[in-house]
């Protein structure tokens, strides 16, 4: 698990305008930390750390060590508003999580082995991924970076599942707990598409029909 650690300040000049102040000053981001058995509570994060981390995939899938003016807070990102067409964050949402108690995360997952797998370097496959991550519920302390997902071994032709997947070690599947039938498919490994010289021949006429007009 990655160590992210961000400064905040406590915000008590509320609503819009006052986050558009706040924005405009470009040195903080408006956000606001909930959960746990306290009460929800408006922050300033400070800006340059908070979007180097965001860089960081593994970010959004950490337990982040939140310091609100000196006072540790653990938590979680569960929300980040973006400017709609600016590379600004406009406001954060983080929840608190306690170390006794399970969370919901969503992860990412890593393909590895790709350059040696059988399916493709042997049998002339390809490879299509399905998910780029999954759910995963697990104490904080077991919260991975992200779920790696070997394919050396897989064969042409081979579909792979969330059971298939080699969780750490207290991580579970949300999706799975509810059952065989969210048994989702994450990546397979199938035929490449070979275009037939009738396909060909049509877009050239196609291209030269175009040309003509």
């Amino acid at each position: 698990m990655s160590d992210f650690i961000l400064k905040a300040s406590v915000r008590n000049d509320l609503g819009k305008g006052a986050s558009r102040r706040l924005r405009r000053a470009n040195q903080q981001v408006p956000a606001v930390v909930y959960g746990g058995e306290k009460g929800a509570q408006s922050i300033s994060v400070e800006k340059t750390a908070f979007y180097k981390a965001i860089e960081d995939e593994s970010f959004f899938s950490s337990v982040i060590k939140l310091m609100i003016e000196g006072k540790e807070e653990q938590v979680v990102v569960r929300d980040l508003q973006r400017h709609p067409f600016k590379p600004l964050l406009t406001h954060a949402d983080f929840l608190r999580v306690d170390a006794t108690h399970e969370i919901t995360m969503n992860v990412p997952l890593h393909v590895t082995g790709e350059e040696v797998c059988v399916g493709i370097k042997d049998q002339g496959g390809e490879l299509h991924v399905l998910a780029n991550e999954i759910s995963i519920s697990c104490l904080p302390k077991d919260l991975p970076d992200f779920i790696e997902v070997d394919i050396a071994a897989v064969e042409l032709g081979t579909t792979l599942h969330l059971s298939d997947l080699t969780l750490p070690a207290g991580v579970t599947s949300v999706d799975l707990s509810h059952g065989e039938e969210h048994d989702n498919a994450v990546l397979s490994i199938t035929k490449v598409k070979v275009r037939s010289e009738e396909d060909e021949d049509g877009e050239s006429e196609g291209e030269e029909d175009s040309s003509a007009e």
